[in-house]
Parts: structure tokens; sequence; C-alpha cells
């Protein structure tokens, strides 16, 4: 996907500036070309050389270099670039840039440019959440700057919450989203369960699990970014919506099977959702009271409508494709090629989901593609980085000649 892209990254002054060098050591492998702007805070954390070595090109750092400016250097680096990336963004330079300073080079090529800008913000969990970067944030996100991350972790300073910079496989995957020229799903539509349900105990209680609904967003934004025309079904998550997606909310298994349904005919069903097995044979109309001295209420449950089971039954409304998940904690591949027999589907994206794994609510996920031609071991990435990759799997099998179309 970024075969001769030229990137021009900006490194500001943080710790996560040492990602930048994995970073660029990332792009260079997928045969894009990378410049570098160091700021002078950047330079205490990353040298020039180690940059230079690893884009071999010129890292730029003066604004008021006589070379670079006598041909009006700041200029020609925002216009030879087919995107700039700001990585790490701290609050200092998206506070400059909502400003529109222009006091250095990185900030004179970010106002000079009229390309693309990608920000993976990276600071304290307490400037994040500042109202003065929430405001900065949302200026710049209106003035169409994109914005990788930044996700929950621990920081330098060992505190813990949202401001820890994107991993640099993440950011090649924003990357790659924002320069995708080529569309193999266009005229395909997809339909992407994703989250958990919630299944009624009384008005107030509900059975679910820890499903944040990462990975099955990440699929749809990634099948929207080649081109398919998406319907997103999702349980209650904390995410926003994927951008170019049609996104109907629900609670229930039930409502879940119903969206699905109403989506009518699609090309691929992308079943990623973590469906609740069993709910409430009747759930309580009213809240459960504790008495005291009672035995806990005894919970009769009944089981949940099989959705992907539903949606690989062979007739007209089939889709071509249908892609189930298999969230497991032992047995993982065996579990996953049994679970692809009965339940009838294609595929199976087989998943461990042990609580060391830290794949629910996390930001990697380690899988194994199930298909009729065996097993694909995938390594460790982003959950950005498996949903491009089973986008690209998917437009690959959709583009093949179904055995009708072959005889004809």
């Amino acid at each position: 996907m970024l075969k001769g892209k030229r990137i021009l990254l900006v490194i500001a002054g943080g710790i996560a500036a040492f990602k930048s060098q994995e970073l660029v050591r990332l792009l260079r492998k997928r045969d894009a070309q990378v410049r570098c702007v160091l700021t002078g805070a950047g330079a205490k954390f990353v040298t020039p050389m180690a940059l230079q070595v690893l884009t071999e090109d010129k890292v730029y750092s003066d604004l008021f270099s006589l070379t670079d400016e006598s041909e009006m250097g700041h200029i020609q680096l925002s216009r030879d670039a087919d995107l700039v990336v700001v990585a790490p963004a701290t609050a200092n330079i998206l506070a400059r840039m909502a400003a529109g300073l222009a006091d250095d080079l990185a900030t004179t090529v970010l106002l000079a440019t009229d390309k693309p800008v990608l920000a993976a913000p990276a600071m304290n969990v307490r400037m994040w959440t500042h109202a003065a970067t929430v405001a900065n944030v949302e200026t710049l996100r209106r003035r169409g700057i994109h914005f990788v991350g930044p996700n929950d972790g621990v920081m330098a300073c060992n505190e813990y919450g949202p401001g820890r910079m994107s991993e640099p496989e993440e950011i090649v995957a924003a990357i790659e989203s924002l320069l995708t020229t080529e569309k193999p799903l266009a005229g395909k539509s997809a339909l992407v369960t994703s989250g958990p349900t919630r299944e009624a105990i009384d008005p107030v209680r509900y059975i679910s699990n820890h499903s944040s609904g990462k990975q099955g967003h990440a699929i749809a934004a990634a099948l929207a970014q080649l081109g398919a025309e998406v319907t997103l079904v999702s349980g209650p998550v904390s995410l926003p919506d994927p951008a170019g997606v049609t996104v109907v909310r629900i609670d229930s298994a039930d409502q879940m099977l119903a969206a699905c349904l109403a989506a009518g005919k699609v090309d691929v069903a992308v079943c990623a959702a973590a469906v609740a097995d069993w709910k409430m044979a009747r759930p309580a109309t009213a809240k459960i009271k504790k008495k005291a001295g009672a035995a806990p209420p005894a919970l009769e449950l009944t089981p949940n409508p099989d959705i992907l089971a539903t949606l690989s039954r062979r007739g007209p409304q089939r889709p071509t494709l249908v892609v189930g998940f298999a969230a497991e904690t032992e047995n993982l591949v065996a579990n996953a090629i049994e679970k692809r027999s009965r339940k009838g589907c294609d595929w199976i994206v087989a998943n461990d989901v042990s609580p060391s794994t830290g794949t629910f609510g996390g930001e990697r996920n380690t899988v194994h593609l199930i298909t009729a031609e065996g097993v694909q071991a995938w390594p460790t990435l982003s959950k950005d980085r498996v949903a491009l990759q089973l986008a690209g799997a998917i437009a690959l099998h959709l583009a093949r000649p179904r055995p009708a179309e072959a005889a004809e």
C-alpha cells in the first residue's frame, strides 16, 4: 500500500520520540520514502544520525539553514510529501498547530503544507484531558487534521490513562488508511457485528462480557477503507463510530440478529461481536430485591439465537463469505476448527482471550485464520493491523471467480 509514498515525519520532544525510529523502520520496510523534521526538543530523545541512517535521507531541523532556505526549503518539504505525520504530537506542538504558529521548522512546515496531516498524540494523562488540549484537538479536527490514538497505558511518569502514543504498527495502519487509493471492495457490501451484548436480568442488571468492540470496529473501518459499503451492528461500546460506516446500535442478541437480518443481502458478513450465549428466560420487570436471610435468586437461562449459524445457512440471502470469530481460552485452533464446521461459516478468526493475553479491551491481538484450505497463524499485531490484513484477505477472496463463473 505504501510503495513509493512520501512521508514527512515530524518528531517533537517527548519520551515517545524513541518509537519514531521503529516507525521509520516499518515505513521503510513497506517501501515508503521517509524524511524527518526533528524539533530541538525531539533531538533530546533521538539523534539526527540515527534517523538519517534509518531514512537514508537528510534530517531537517533548522528553519534558518542558509542552504535549505535559499530554495525555500520549508515550503518544498511541505509540498513534496504525500502525508505529514506528527509523532509524537506533544501537547506543546498541538497547541502551536491550533494557534497557527510558525516559530520553528516543524510548525512552519505544518502551516505551509497543503497535504493531509496525521497526528499521534503523546503526553501525560492530565495534559491530554486538560481543557486546553481538548479544545486544541477539537480545533484541529475541525480543520481536517487526522488523529491516531492516544492509547490507555502506563506513562513514563508511572501514571495510567489515556495519553500513551499509539504503537508504530498502529500508526502505520492509520497511514495506510489515509493513503490507500485502491478500492478493491468498491461496489461490495459488508455487515460487521462488534462489541458485547447485554441480556437483561431486570431493569438495572444484565449479563454481559468484557468485549470492548475495538477489533470489530477496526474491521468495519478497514472494509470501508477498501471501498465496501459497511453496516456495523454494535453492542454497547465506548468507541467513536468508524468513518464512512452505517452504525446500528443494539443491546441484546435478539436485537443484533434482527438488525443483521434487516441489513439484507450482503457480500460479506464478519461476526466479530462477543454475543452472550444465554439470556434470561423471563427477565424481571422490576428490580429484584435482596431480602435479608434469603438465598440468592435462581436465574433461569435460555439460549440466545445463534447469529453466526443463522447467517451461514444456505439460501438466497446468504453472504458470499461469512467470517466468524472464536474467542477461546484453551485449545484455540482445535476449538476454532470445530466451530467453523458446526456453524457452517466459511472462515473463523480464532483468538486467545485468556486474561493474561490482554486481548479483551487491549490494543493488540494474536489470531489464527481458519479456512477450508487450512490454518494461517498471524503474528501479534495491533487490532487495526489485524483488521487491515483481514480486509485484504476478504478482498482477494471476493475477487476470485466463483465456480459457476469459472465454468461460463
